[in-house]
């Protein structure tokens, strides 16, 4: 059995290789490394190959998080727009790495395409905050949108969660923790590509020679958010949401991810977790298309469909 990569894709691929040359690839463990050449990436492919979308009005607010730390909340909006709806957006970047500024881009052509006003949280990353921290600042993010929603002018019936790669993660983590403590309602739950399970480290001898996150990389994040040996413990489900037992009551779901990404089974185990509760759930797999492929290869076929179909759940809010 073997896989090949969109053509599109691979093309876009294959020039930046000709131009830069091949990744490097950063022992396992070394977190600094890899946000040092992570971050640089994110945002060319986030805002220099893409600009921000120049007609969304942005502003910062603090959050406050459960211990009391601030946080940055970047509010992005059309000054036009009055859908009622609202997003929660938590950025990607193995939970290690990323940062809200590195996502302008993202965010801001999603509310450009669709409306609907977004905000985008500065949750603090491992190893300097382990778990529950990340989700617990997500979580203050929630509750400051929920509590705000008058003066926002939104819905506070109307507010959905959403995120790629850990931020997908927390998404899901966020939407569990608001169930369990009973927290601000949902409206749904956005899952790009998602981080979910602590215990994907060994490769796919199929996947790995086309995972742009690799498993290499999917070990030190983990291991940074909980610790050395965490595949052989109970782990807390808000952390790793492929843990859950009982996904009862969760919010509508849409899912989506490669069959080329590192993430491709969880993500796929996840719908169905979230499927046999009851929990309506909208799955997409795209083939021949590896983590990221949609900021890679933006104008690829694979990547419009992708954009369409997530505007298009972005307005149903």
């Amino acid at each position: 059995m073997t896989f090949t990569l969109d053509a599109e894709v691979a093309a876009v691929l294959q020039a930046a290789l000709e131009e830069n040359g091949p990744p490097p690839a950063w022992p396992a463990g070394d977190v600094q490394a890899r946000r040092v050449a992570l971050d640089a990436m994110l945002d060319y492919f986030n805002n220099q190959a893409q600009p921000p979308a120049q007609d969304v009005e942005i502003t910062d607010h603090q959050v406050t998080a459960a211990d009391g730390a601030t946080l940055l909340a970047r509010w992005y909006r059309l000054p036009s727009s009055d859908v009622g709806a609202a997003v929660l957006y938590l950025h990607g970047g193995g939970m290690i790495l990323g940062s809200v500024p590195i996502f302008d881009g993202p965010v801001s052509r999603y509310v450009a395409r669709t409306g609907v006003p977004m905000l985008s949280v500065q949750y603090r990353l491992a190893p300097e905050h382990p778990h529950p921290v990340p989700v617990e600042d997500a979580y203050a993010g929630l509750a400051w949108l929920a509590g705000h929603a008058a003066e926002l002018g939104i819905d506070p019936g109307r507010i959905a969660v959403m995120g790629d790669s850990a931020g997908g993660g927390l998404a899901a983590g966020v939407a569990i923790v608001s169930r369990d403590r009973q927290g601000p309602a949902i409206a749904g739950q956005l899952l790009l590509y998602p981080m979910l399970d602590d215990r994907t480290t060994a490769p796919d001898p199929f996947i790995a020679p086309f995972a742009g996150w690799s498993y290499g990389d999917n070990a030190t994040g983990w291991d940074a958010l909980l610790g050395a040996g965490h595949e052989n413990r109970d782990v807390d489900p808000a952390a790793a949401p492929a843990r859950l037992k009982d996904a009862r009551s969760l919010p509508p779901a849409y899912i989506e991810v490669g069959q080329l990404d590192v993430f491709r089974d969880e993500a796929l185990r996840y719908a169905l977790t979230l499927s046999q509760a009851g929990v309506p759930v909208e799955l997409h797999m795209h083939p021949g298309v590896p983590h990221e492929y949609d900021a890679i290869a933006f104008d690829a076929d694979v990547s419009l469909r992708a954009q369409a179909d997530r505007s298009r759940v972005l307005r149903s809010l």
